[in-house]
């Protein structure tokens, strides 16, 4: 049975174009020419980080990041950035008795502002920085069955992309869902990996419960 559902942040619970909008702004970069090229970058199975050098060689993602802060200008998401279907969502799944969990690639910074939106809706938050441990790095993985209260197999990871969510989560022996949203689910929805990895495909959050209690109903 699943008794667990873990949620990755960017592109699964955080709409995030208005933060990749602002980098195209501090790089002086039309947000169109940037969307663009990220788009690119993430077809090509890149990095999407690569992204930024494309632009300005030698970039130090986690050194601007502290520039824009110090600038008054500091990486930011708030309630208007979830998606609609998150909260009603996370309702449903902690009345039908879930294990919660939120833990993506993030920083300190980002962890803080997680915990303060979903303070009464999760069990934990972890993000990368807090575990020196970033996806698709198993010992990310490792982390998150060490947080969670149940084994790996009753544990699903909903995420956005089969190479940073899916495929280290399989292999970590959970169970994952595949949410069709963002550059990397747009790209890779059709990919023989995206179709046979997840227990799940959904186009919205919405229909997770549903797909839970199903699942769960003929797993008894």
């Amino acid at each position: 049975m699943i008794r667990a559902v873990v949620f990755d942040v960017g592109e699964c619970l955080v709409d995030e174009t208005r933060e990749y909008g602002t980098w195209a702004d501090w790089l002086g970069v039309p947000r169109h020419t940037f969307h663009s090229m990220f788009g690119a970058v993430v077809a090509q199975g890149r990095d999407y980080r690569e992204t930024f050098q494309e632009f300005r060689p030698g970039f130090d993602l986690y050194e601007e990041r502290e520039k824009r802060a110090a600038a008054g200008q500091p990486e930011t998401f708030g309630e208007e950035d979830l998606y609609d279907d998150v909260r009603p969502t996370l309702a449903r799944l902690r009345a039908d008795g879930l294990w919660l969990g939120i833990a993506g690639n993030q920083t300190v910074r980002a962890g803080e502002i997680l915990r303060e939106l979903f303070k009464d809706d999760v069990d934990l938050i972890g993000t990368s920085d807090d575990w020196g441990a970033s996806k698709p790095d198993p010992l990310f993985f490792e982390r998150v069955a060490e947080v969670t209260p149940f084994g790996n197999d009753e544990i699903l990871y909903v995420g956005d992309r089969v190479d940073n969510d899916l495929r280290p989560a399989v292999a970590a022996g959970m169970r994952t869902a595949l949410v069709h949203r963002g550059p990397w689910a747009t790209i890779q929805w059709r990919t023989e990996e995206a179709q046979r990895l997840p227990a799940f495909r959904m186009e919205s959050l919405l229909e997770l419960p549903g797909l839970v209690a199903d699942f769960n109903e003929r797993g008894r």
